[in-house]
């Protein structure tokens, strides 16, 4: 049977997915949170750029230094997934190969941000 109507006319009472607004506000906050958290990286690679491994690891250990490298690699990739996860919903158009591609970006970023707060935590108390 052929249906004459347009897209909009098919697609009008159907309500919407409810999940595209709490998607745009998570990348938006933690777009607002790497701004500061970005720049904080970005100083604390010039200073650390010429200490020893002996000094990375005071610095890390002293203040609030190792919380905010924590945050700012929990944020990271937490941002990464969320911009992936729209390029591939836009862009891959086979249901079974754009369901894959977002079971493996959230798995890839969960376990590259895991792999770095491991690697942090054997920098900044020894192993």
């Amino acid at each position: 049977m052929v249906d004459l109507r347009s897209d909009l006319a098919r697609a009008r009472g159907l309500g919407s997915a409810k999940e595209g607004v709490r998607h745009w506000w998570m990348q938006r906050v933690s777009a607002m949170a790497l701004v500061p958290l970005g720049l904080w990286f970005v100083i604390s690679c010039f200073k650390l750029a010429h200490m020893s491994l002996v000094d990375l690891r005071v610095w890390l250990d002293t203040g609030a230094n190792f919380l905010l490298f924590a945050l700012f690699v929990v944020t990271l990739f937490y941002h990464m997934q969320l911009g992936l996860q729209v390029v591939i919903e836009d862009y891959v158009h086979g249901e079974r190969a754009k369901w894959t591609m977002l079971l493996l970006n959230i798995f890839a970023c969960f376990f590259l941000g895991a792999f770095c707060l491991v690697s942090l935590f054997k920098l900044t108390f020894g192993g």
